[in-house]
Order: structure tokens, then C-alpha cells, then sequence
């Protein structure tokens, strides 16, 4: 069809649609073929119900993958269509279990025929195809469960907007947002400290003079993130992954793991050893990237910030 040639992949959910509708036109149409009075939806719950027996809706729901709405809605029709009812002599009082009645049964017999000639249809429809479509649903199913379209397109999009995001070096025009930025998250959350004003208000005598490094994150060429690498005088670390903010109109946009890459790829080239940071685990997107990227939790460690309760590090040896 010339649309879905114009609308490409877009239109995939509609193209299913088209084709479903087609297969259960034919679907009713066959039925007729067959003098079976029963619509094409019901077959999910009758094919169950036909191989196992009694069940209960919430059964019926699960193994055929609706909901119980859906199943509900279903067992009334046939119920109504005389092929099912509820089993009133089920030992089990406490649940309502439906059954195929005697001419429910007696279609069953009929459609098991029928199956049989539709499957050798479908596997002539095979044969003539290039594709096996019935092998290629199953292996969209499995996919699709691990990974849904949703979270598919929701990578794809963060991954296009990354693309236009610059992360450059600080400059002293940057102070103001480098300030604004840290100031909004640490307001929300907790409150400012000695620490915080220090490095904030005096980022140039504070880390870059002291042999760190801050970095910036441009999106449209306005400053929406920052994050600093931190000397430390300490035995155990080289640096101190710091003051990492990203504002909030702009979250989604792949901008904390780009400038962490960036303080990861600046440490290498300074020859460290490894990375420490401290967090607080309010802060779940945060702690959720830092663990992605490799950080472990580390312990005893004193800190000048009273909002922290975790500390972490990543050995740069265990990064390619």
C-alpha cells in the first residue's frame, strides 16, 4: 500500500492492524465455510478451555494473555452463545470456575477440523513466502518482552539529542551557571554548606589552580550541566568526582553519563588510578548512573558534607 510506503516504520501498529483485521475477516468467514456460529475473538479462551478444562477467569486471563475484563466479556458472550457456563458442580466453592457445555463441546469436535485445514493453509501461505512470518512474530514476541517499542524509541531519542550536546572545558563565564546549577539540585534536596560555597563561589582557586579540571554541558550552546574532577591530597585516591548537576528542563537527554565519560576520559589522561565521589541515596537517577558506570561502594571514609551517605570509587584499571 502506497501509505505505508510513504509513512515507513511509523505506521507499524496501524499495518498490524490492517493485516489483523484482514486475517480475522477471513477468520469469520471460514467459521461460516465450516457452519460453526462463533466469532474468531473467542478462540483464545475456547482453545483453553477445550485442552484443560474448567478454569477461572483469572486462569483463562493469564494463559491467553488478556485482561480479565477482556476474558470476562468474552465468557458472558459465550455463555450467551451456549458454549459455556459455570460449573456448579466444582468441589471448589470458593472460586467460579467455567466450563465448554455439551454444545461446546460438540463445536470443539467441529473446529479441530477446521484447525487442521487452516493450518495447511497457513503453512502453504509459508512455503510460498520468503519470510516465515509465524517464525518472525515469535521472535518479535521475545524481543519485544525483553525490550519494549517504548523503551526502544526512548534510547533512540536520548541518543539523537545527545548528539547535540557539547561538553567543553570551563571558562569564567561559566561560574555563574557552574554555581546556579550545583545550587538547584543541593537546595531541593538538602541544603547548601561551607563545602558547597567554596568550590562554587572560587571554582578557579578551589579546583583548577589546585590541578582539577570542571567541565561543561552545552545544549544549543546554553549551559545546562557541569561537573568537576577534584585533585585529592590523599593517599588512597587521585581524584574526586564532584559537583556533577544537570538541569531539570533538560534530564533525559543522555547529559549526566556524557559528562561523567568526560571526567572518567580526563582522569586516564591524567594518569589516575582511580575515581572517589560522595552521594546520598535520595539521589536515585545519580546513584543509578554511578553504579553503570562501574562505581562500588567504599567505606569509613570522613567527609565534610553532612548530606553524605554513600561513598564509591571506580579503579580506572577495570574500565577499557
Amino acid at each position: 500500500m502506497d501509505l505505508f510506503e510513504k509513512t515507513g516504520k511509523m505506521a507499524l501498529g496501524s499495518r498490524l492492524r490492517l493485516l489483523t483485521a484482514k486475517v480475522t475477516e477471513d477468520a469469520g468467514n471460514i467459521y461460516e465455510l465450516y457452519s460453526v456460529e462463533f466469532s474468531p475473538k473467542w478462540f483464545p479462551v475456547f482453545f483453553v478451555l477445550a485442552e484443560d478444562g474448567e478454569n477461572t477467569i483469572t486462569e483463562l486471563a493469564l494463559a491467553i494473555g488478556h485482561s480479565q475484563p477482556s476474558v470476562t466479556k468474552i465468557i458472558q458472550e459465550m455463555t450467551a452463545a451456549g458454549l459455556v457456563a459455570e460449573n456448579r458442580n466444582s468441589s471448589d466453592k470458593r472460586r467460579t470456575l467455567v466450563a465448554l457445555t455439551e454444545k461446546g463441546m460438540s463445536i470443539s469436535a467441529r473446529i479441530k477440523i477446521q484447525c487442521a485445514d487452516v493450518e495447511a493453509a497457513i503453512d502453504g501461505i509459508i512455503s510460498e513466502a520468503k519470510i516465515n512470518l509465524w517464525e518472525a512474530i515469535q521472535e518479535w514476541e521475545q524481543l519485544l518482552n525483553q525490550k519494549s517499542l517504548f523503551k526502544r524509541v526512548a534510547e533512540q531519542k536520548k541518543l539523537r539529542e545527545s548528539r547535540d550536546v557539547e561538553i567543553v572545558p570551563y571558562q569564567d563565564k561559566y561560574q555563574t551557571a557552574f554555581r546556579s546549577l550545583n545550587e538547584e539540585w543541593i537546595s531541593a534536596y538538602f541544603k547548601m554548606e561551607a563545602a558547597d560555597y567554596k568550590a562554587l563561589d572560587h571554582p578557579t582557586e578551589y579546583i583548577l589552580n589546585k590541578g582539577g579540571q570542571i567541565f561543561v554541558a552545552l545544549y544549543n550552546n546554553e549551559p545546562v550541566g557541569v561537573c568537576a574532577l577534584i585533585k585529592m591530597n590523599d593517599p588512597d585516591y587521585d581524584f574526586e568526582l564532584a559537583k556533577m548537576a544537570v538541569s531539570p528542563k533538560v534530564q533525559g537527554k543522555n547529559i549526566g553519563w556524557l559528562l561523567a565519560q568526560k571526567i572518567i576520559t580526563a582522569a586516564k589522561h591524567a594518569g589516575a588510578g582511580n575515581i572517589y565521589l560522595e552521594s546520598n541515596t535520595a539521589l536515585k537517577p545519580a546513584i543509578n548512573l554511578y553504579h553503570k558506570l562501574g562505581f562500588k561502594k567504599v567505606f569509613g571514609r570522613t567527609t565534610p558534607y553532612e548530606r553524605c551517605n554513600i561513598q564509591m570509587e571506580l579503579n580506572l584499571k577495570d574500565i577499557a
